[in-house]
């Protein structure tokens, strides 16, 4: 095949109206040449040479090529794995930057540099060809017609986040015809969406769908990476969400979204690839440049050598950001995603990694200031997952401005306050303020506390109130995986049962933990299927299981699952309806002089302040959170004070009378929810210094009316 000198950017294959441009980055390559393969992706039918090499970007341009040329790399280079180089032309390789892949990985000896079970080890070099296992790139065509060519942007203040899964949420929905279930057009639905949106949620955020693969020993087990953390492509699709083998159909889910007033976020991995360590398989990253684009081990007197690989991630690598090409392109990645797929936002797994230089966690560091000052990735929403297994991997708290952060002290506060542990009343009170004392610096607002009680990771809540330990058999790992710290109660009966009573307390429980969550300052995340009670069979890590456990039994929603919904309905719309629920500011409790209040005010179930031995008292359980509706400051205060909100918490397992205290003007307090009711009977008023017997295991929510 002919090939032209052709440019060094962009990075990767593109389409270039007489052909295709072809760009890949190899600091220690000393060839790189690129198979072009028939339409079925099974025979080469062609092969280059790319002839330049420019600032370690080697690149060519091949006239007459188009848009759905399968391709792969061959890179040749030194098999120095003491020297961290790993080059072998033998296999063939994925390019980063591909915008598609087709077929699907196959797990095989020839997928490994090195051959497998040679007395050598990895320092033993494989020659045979793996091109028969590995997928093909796909050249694209980018151009499409968006309907809707703006996302909704909603602020900080007013987004309330929805986990999911592209496939579990539509493998069994009526609405979603069989042959489009568990792909990105089934989840484009219009009655999907609408459900969605009409549970009051703002933002859909989907679990990875940047194409990744299922491990071996998974497979081996008849099982699946159903969760999808192992990415492979960063900016390709997984294929088996696609219905038709195009991009297309991601963006037009993504305009469906977009039409019914929903942002999407998408859960991405950064951290590292499948390609494991010294013994993992060589697919892409690891045989074009493993030097690098990997962290690997110190050499000398310092470490073993560049033979083996940093694990921050526990999987066996860790992706070397600290690298100007590697943080390049998991940048132009990002920005690929917001300009060209329309996505809204992202959470980043093991964020900390991304953020950790060699010398440790840098809230300054390459990723992070890379992120706050480029024009695209900071104008959209950036959540953290702020831990990792690495040295100084927690860092709830510690990003820069700009970020969100996953807030797992709320999640393990509200699960223990409401399961009834001593000496929860101060933690809880924190965390109903978006936890200032982790995120009031820096000028960062209320909204960077991202709360949660679910998540993907971990029970559902409906198996939070039915079991006290994780039931993981299906994993087929002795039930060992999965957290056993879950601060879970099963009210009485572990698992499903026929008791009225133990059924009744489960079904409070969860109106408790969802009132807490939706009506807490900071920003709330929903896990998809709570809303209704959907049950994992109490299995707290269903990373593996793509079937039944995990996906979303629609047409098994009852009269008690409807009736969840509707009181996530009235959660979201008081959020809406109530600033005083969803301040800018954070919460001080501090006596404003110039207005004679305070913003917060804590209140013993007598009506009184709340005073120091209230709060030293590990029996304190029931206490109420009086929000001050006059309490803005002047600068931003709009026409008329915004309405004061009464929470009262009773976590004991004993009624309480609580006397109301007065509301601003003199006005009554106007029930809005008592989760102790089912369904809840808002309207009724009370006078300040009224009684009001608060149900054990309880919550209330008054208005000043």
């Amino acid at each position: 095949m002919d090939v032209e000198e052709g440019q060094p950017h962009p990075l990767g294959a593109t389409y270039t109206g007489t052909g295709v441009n072809f760009a890949v980055f190899s600091a220690h390559a000393t060839r790189v040449e690129v198979c072009i393969y028939d339409e079925g992706g099974e025979n080469e039918v062609g092969r280059v040479t790319l002839p330049e090499y420019t600032d370690e970007v080697w690149h060519g341009h091949v006239p007459g090529l188009l848009p759905g040329a399968r391709y792969g790399l061959r890179v040749h280079g030194p098999y120095e794995p003491e020297n961290g180089h790993r080059f072998n032309p033998n296999k063939l390789l994925l390019d980063p930057y591909a915008k598609a892949h087709m077929g699907e990985l196959v797990w095989g000896p020839e997928l490994f540099g090195y051959t497998v079970g040679h007395e050598d080890g990895d320092l033993s070099f494989d020659e045979r060809d793996s091109a028969h296992l590995v997928p093909k790139c796909v050249v694209v065509d980018s151009r499409f017609a968006w309907e809707q060519p703006e996302g909704p942007r909603v602020p900080w203040d007013r987004t309330i986040v929805y986990e999911t899964h592209v496939r579990g949420h539509t493998m069994r929905h009526p609405a979603v015809p069989e042959h489009l279930r568990g792909t990105f057009a089934g989840f484009a639905n219009d009655e999907v969406l609408r459900h969605i949106r009409d549970l009051g949620v703002t933002s859909i955020e989907l679990l990875p769908v940047q194409r990744f693969v299922s491990q071996s020993f998974l497979e081996e087990k008849g099982l699946k990476n159903y969760w999808g953390y192992d990415t492979l492509g960063f900016f390709a699709l997984k294929p088996r969400y696609l219905h038709e083998p195009s991009i297309d159909e991601f963006k037009r889910m993504v305009d469906r979204i977009h039409a019914h007033g929903l942002e999407l976020i998408l859960d991405v991995v950064y951290n590292h690839t499948p390609e494991g360590n010294e013994l993992g398989p060589t697919i892409s990253f690891k045989g074009i440049d493993n030097a690098s684009y990997y962290r690997l081990m110190p050499g000398g007197d310092d470490g073993p050598g560049a033979r083996y690989y940093i694990n921050d991630t526990g999987t066996g690598n860790t992706l070397n950001l600290s690298h100007p090409r590697v943080l390049q392109m998991v940048t132009d990645s990002l920005r690929y995603w917001v300009t060209e797929m329309h996505v809204d936002g992202f959470r980043f797994d093991l964020a900390t990694i991304l953020a950790r230089e060699t010398y440790g966690f840098d809230e300054g560091g390459g990723f992070l200031d890379s992120c706050r000052q480029d024009p695209v990735l900071s104008s959209v929403k950036l959540i953290a997952e702020p831990w990792d297994c690495g040295p100084g991997g927690y860092q709830v708290g510690g990003f820069p401005p700009g970020w969100a952060e996953w807030n797992d002290h709320f999640r393990d506060t509200v699960r223990a306050f409401w399961k009834g542990d001593e000496g929860m009343a101060p933690a809880l009170a924190g965390c109903m303020t978006a936890s200032a004392d982790r995120f009031n610096r820096r000028g960062r607002r209320p909204w960077a506390s991202v709360n949660f009680i679910t998540a993907h990771d971990g029970f559902t809540l409906a198996d939070l109130t039915s079991y006290n330990d994780k039931h993981n058999d299906a994993n087929g790992e002795d039930n060992r995986d999965g957290h056993s710290d879950n601060r879970s109660w099963n009210c009485g009966a572990e698992g499903p049962t026929d008791d009225a009573e133990v059924n009744t307390l489960r079904a409070r429980q969860r109106r408790n933990l969802l009132a807490t969550l939706l009506l807490s300052q900071g920003t709330p995340m929903l896990l998809g299927g709570d809303e209704f009670g959907r049950t994992q069979q109490g299995n707290n890590n269903a990373y593996c299981q793509d079937n039944e456990i995990s996906w979303f039994d629609w047409e098994g929603i009852d009269d008690a699952g409807r009736s969840l919904i509707a009181f996530v309905q009235r959660l979201t719309q008081l959020r809406r309806d109530l600033p005083v629920l969803r301040r800018n500011r954070f919460l001080t409790g501090a006596f404003d002089e110039e207005l004679q209040l305070r913003d917060v005010t804590w209140l013993a179930c007598d009506g009184s302040e709340m005073e120091q031995p209230h709060w030293d008292d590990p029996r304190t359980r029931c206490f109420g959170m009086l929000l001050e509706g006059h309490a803005r400051p002047t600068a931003i205060a709009r026409r008329g004070p915004d309405q004061s909100v009464l929470l009262v918490f009773n976590g004991w397992e004993d009624a309480i009378d609580f006397v109301l205290p007065p509301a601003s003007d003199g006005a009554q307090w106007r029930l809005e929810i008592d989760t102790a009711q089912e369904p809840p009977q808002p309207g009724e008023c009370f006078e300040a210094g009224s009684s009001y017997t608060v149900t054990a295991r309880s919550m209330l929510v008054l208005v000043a009316a």
